[in-house]
């Protein structure tokens, strides 16, 4: 369910039109929707196995990161966690549940009503898991069966209008010459493969809870998991893409941008029912995607004493739960959808965030091997649920053609925002490493002190790394390092 919920979002119901928009084919659109969860197989081997190796850590990519790169001191860990932390907002998700939401009432899609409606839904979730984690996963789990119903109902639908059941005249028009119009952009081919791998965010969501599982054996449970949701989730979005297909113009689908399924649903069921009902049930799907996971990797970047107030961040006081993680990522969320023009709100914020996050999936699947070398020197046994290289190297390809891809300029007409995403990604990571340049090296040189891990247990249990400045004093010509105390805590 956790993995399920994060997979059926936005995304089947926000891309297809906006991946057609730069592939330019119906043939094309539909090989994406089979590329895509073969690189998402691929990520999961990566999982399971780095999961393998640390199976009572939660937090997923922050632990994984952090084993295989302790090296510049704190750099790979300082630099994961400021982009995670201001990358974690849900805007998104939104984004898509307002202008669906709105689409159902028949108001009209203007900025403020858009932006208006995606800060109340960002409320209302926020505070679901902010309050309990108990009701917050089952409303995840009620909302992810009521979720998958509807993405059935949409593969049946698309059967009949197939079949000639429905009032859609010519079903097969769009299936003649499936590559006419086909593009050969390389920008236009890698946004469309972002667009695509966002519809499939989430498969390893369950990695993020994973000290949290019970059973005797928690990865292997977590990989069937993920195994059994994306594959059921896999079949359900190619089909729901050739009902998109069946049922509405090539052009009108390229033209819908966010609302491919309310056009779906009004050319098969008419005005009243396919402009009010449905619509409604894809707000749902998003306003369902509540966000557990994420919360548990802000947490554990806390722990780790990279974020500033880590005892805040990493307590479960109140209501036993990660309040602080919950409260910033809806902070951030609501500056992102505030910041955002409207009109590129959606394809903005999937892009921006995509892009940094592809260079820590890289270092993921090279650490893979980074670590499997290290424990073969310390003498442990490999992991039995080791990851094929075949798959590794698949993984690592795909995303390194992502972040090169883009940099060719788009053609005329095929692209999404208009904002240079990539160029912000990188300008985003750049600055993660100044920050870290200045916080970890340049001020400890000229303000006599060291940045040192300590470790603290919390009454609640949870232990954290808390980063200090341990000063040193010159006594007889002799450094000598003082004991740190607890108000120079420099957290980031």
């Amino acid at each position: 369910m956790l993995n399920i919920g994060q997979i059926t979002g936005s995304g089947i119901y926000a891309v297809p039109g906006t991946i057609l928009n730069s592939v330019g084919s119906i043939g094309m659109l539909l090989i994406y929707w089979i590329i895509a969860p073969t690189f998402a197989f691929a990520g999961l081997a990566l999982y399971t196995e780095l999961g393998s190796m640390f199976p009572h850590r939660s937090g997923a990519e922050v632990v994984y990161l952090e084993q295989a790169y302790p090296r510049p001191r704190f750099f790979v860990s300082s630099t994961f966690a400021v982009t995670t932390v201001l990358m974690s907002f849900s805007a998104s998700n939104a984004v898509v549940f307002a202008q669906y939401f709105l689409t159902a009432l028949e108001i009209p899609i203007t900025s403020s009503n858009q932006t208006s409606v995606a800060l109340a839904v960002v409320f209302v979730t926020v505070g679901c898991v902010g309050i309990s984690t108990k009701w917050s996963l089952r409303a995840v789990n009620v909302l992810t069966i009521a979720k998958v119903v509807s993405l059935i109902f949409m593969v049946v639908t698309g059967a009949a209008v197939l079949a000639g059941w429905t009032r859609i005249e010519d079903p097969y028009s769009n299936f003649r010459n499936p590559f006419e119009g086909s593009s050969s952009n390389p920008n236009a081919l890698a946004t469309a493969f972002v667009k695509a791998n966002h519809a499939f965010i989430g498969y390893h969501n369950a990695f993020n809870v994973l000290g949290e599982v019970k059973g005797p054996n928690p990865v292997r449970t977590v990989r069937k998991a993920g195994r059994i949701a994306l594959g059921l989730v896999t079949l359900l979005f190619f089909f729901i893409n050739v009902a998109y297909i069946a049922a509405i113009p090539r052009e009108d689908i390229r033209q819908s941008g966010q609302l491919v399924a309310a056009l779906f649903f009004r050319r098969v069921f008419g005005s009243s029912v396919g402009t009010k009902i449905f619509p409604l049930l894809v707000a749902g799907s998003c306003f369902g995607n509540i966000t557990v996971g994420q919360a548990r990797v802000i947490r554990e970047v806390a722990r780790q004493g990279l974020l500033p107030y880590p005892s805040f961040f990493s307590s479960t006081k109140p209501f036993g739960t990660p309040l602080g993680p919950v409260i910033l990522k809806g902070a951030l969320t609501y500056l992102v959808i505030l910041a955002t023009p409207a009109k590129d709100a959606f394809n903005f914020v999937l892009d921006l965030a995509s892009y940094p996050h592809l260079v820590f999936q890289c270092g993921i699947a090279v650490g893979v091997w980074v670590l499997r070398k290290r424990r073969a020197l310390m003498g442990l046994a490999p992991s039995g649920l080791q990851a094929r290289n075949s798959l590794i190297v698949l993984y690592l390809i795909s995303c390194i053609a992502l972040l090169v891809l883009p940099w060719i300029p788009p053609e005329p007409g095929h692209a999404d925002v208009s904002f240079w995403y990539c160029v912000a990604g990188l300008a985003f990571l750049l600055c993660c490493g100044v920050y870290y340049w200045l916080w970890i090296i340049v001020l400890p040189k000229y303000g006599g002190y060291e940045v040192v891990e300590e470790v603290e247990e919390l009454a609640d249990g949870a232990r954290n790394a808390r980063l200090v400045r341990r000063y040193k004093t010159v006594v007889d010509d002799e450094t000598t390092p003082l004991i740190p105390e607890s108000h120079t805590n420099v957290a980031p």
